[in-house]
């Protein structure tokens, strides 16, 4: 259940009912690829930090401790103790990426595990019974991720399959939740927008794909090499022909600039490695733009990373110590940079809907862009 309660040009603030919480958008998810936030970040951390939904990959579940065990034991929640949503991504993308390993057929996908190399086919039916073994709260259909600058003729054959494959999803997924020993009955199901960066095959794919009646929809196949300005181009396009009153989803986006723009054009859901991969290599979010606190300039700084932030990371300790932890590899360093980051990013998504409930989204991206571009 999705409502939309205010909106400012295409922005969109809403509230979505899931069968494990409310969810309020626009929204990062924080990534957890393997039921686990990188850098040593605990659940409890999480709500510490604010996060609403924990995102979890389908395909590492899947050849790692494996969905069957998972559904044994009680399904993702009560595995890794998380009671708020999460959403599952189809193993779709990471499958694509294993380009090397990989044979696409109408059926599906056959790969080598990158772990043991065993061979694994995956299709539409195989992803939605990983997912629901799960128990996800929000599922996500399973696609091909065309390269942005990939040919024409391929994208429209890749898209025109992947929205036969969304089809044999909502089906499975229907039965699935049917099942009496499904772990999550109420499940949802996004599907996903492809097209490269062809603004009449997104266009198209949009209006079919619109005409399924989702529970939401994600624009997938971005930041694969296109320019930020292609991308937002194509949100633009795009996202005016998705539902205006169904979730809408930008897939492994971005930076936070990359946020405020995607809210900008009518994005509710993003996520993004970004915060957790850069924290473990020292880089830090501020207001005031970027640090990297492997710099010598660190080195007797005794404020926090950022004066007045309440991360856990903030309110105790300094740039100088956590510079100290770094250099010498504690893994303590490692996991404050990472709260830090995750606070900021989920702490920005709050600012982002405060300002869209007074109505001042647009002059609160301004001087937030401006104040992140100024540095210190």
């Amino acid at each position: 259940m999705y409502k939309l309660l205010k909106t400012e040009g295409r922005a969109k603030r809403a509230e979505m009912e899931t069968v494990h919480g409310t969810i309020q958008t626009p929204v990062f998810m924080n990534v957890g690829t393997v039921a686990a936030i990188k850098g040593a970040v605990s659940t409890e951390d999480l709500k510490d930090i604010g996060c609403q939904v924990q995102l979890s990959n389908t395909y590492h579940l899947h050849v790692r401790t494996g969905d069957k065990t998972i559904k044994e034991l009680g399904g993702l929640h009560k595995f890794m103790v998380w009671d708020r949503p999460i959403l599952t991504d189809s193993g779709g993308f990471q499958v694509f990426s294993l380009a090397g390993l990989r044979k696409i057929k109408e059926e599906g996908v056959s790969f080598h595990s990158h772990i043991d190399g065993r061979k694994i086919f995956m299709g539409p039916e195989e992803s939605m019974q990983i997912q629901s073994n799960l128990g996800s709260t929000i599922a996500m259909a399973f696609d091909e991720c065309p390269p942005a600058k990939a040919e024409r003729r391929y994208v429209e054959d890749s898209v025109a399959r992947t929205e036969r494959w969304l089809v044999r999803c909502k089906d499975e997924m229907k039965r699935l939740n049917s099942l009496e020993d499904t772990v999550n009955p109420h499940q949802m199901l996004f599907g996903i927008n492809q097209g490269a960066v062809y603004d009449d095959i997104r266009i198209e794919n949009a209006k079919r794909i619109s005409e399924m009646d989702l529970d939401g929809y994600a624009v997938g196949g971005l930041a694969v090499g296109e320019t930020h300005e292609e991308m937002y181009h194509v949100l633009e396009e795009t996202v005016p022909y998705l539902p205006q009153d169904k979730p809408t989803y930008l897939m492994g986006v971005g930076t936070p600039a990359n946020i405020l723009e995607g809210v900008e054009r009518g994005i509710d859901f993003f996520d993004c490695v970004y915060p957790s991969r850069n924290g473990r290599h020292g880089h830090v979010y501020t207001n005031h733009g970027k640090l990297n606190l492997f710099n010598q300039k660190y080195e007797k700084d005794m404020r926090p990373i950022e004066e007045g932030c309440q991360c856990p990371a903030c309110r105790t300790y300094s740039r100088a110590y956590i510079r100290h932890l770094l250099k010498a590899k504690e893994m303590l360093g490692m996991r404050l940079c990472v709260l830090h980051n995750l606070y900021f990013y989920n702490h920005m998504m709050e600012e982002i809907r405060q300002s869209l409930d007074e109505g001042r989204f647009a002059s609160y991206k301004k001087a937030k862009l401006e104040s992140m571009e100024a540095g210190e």
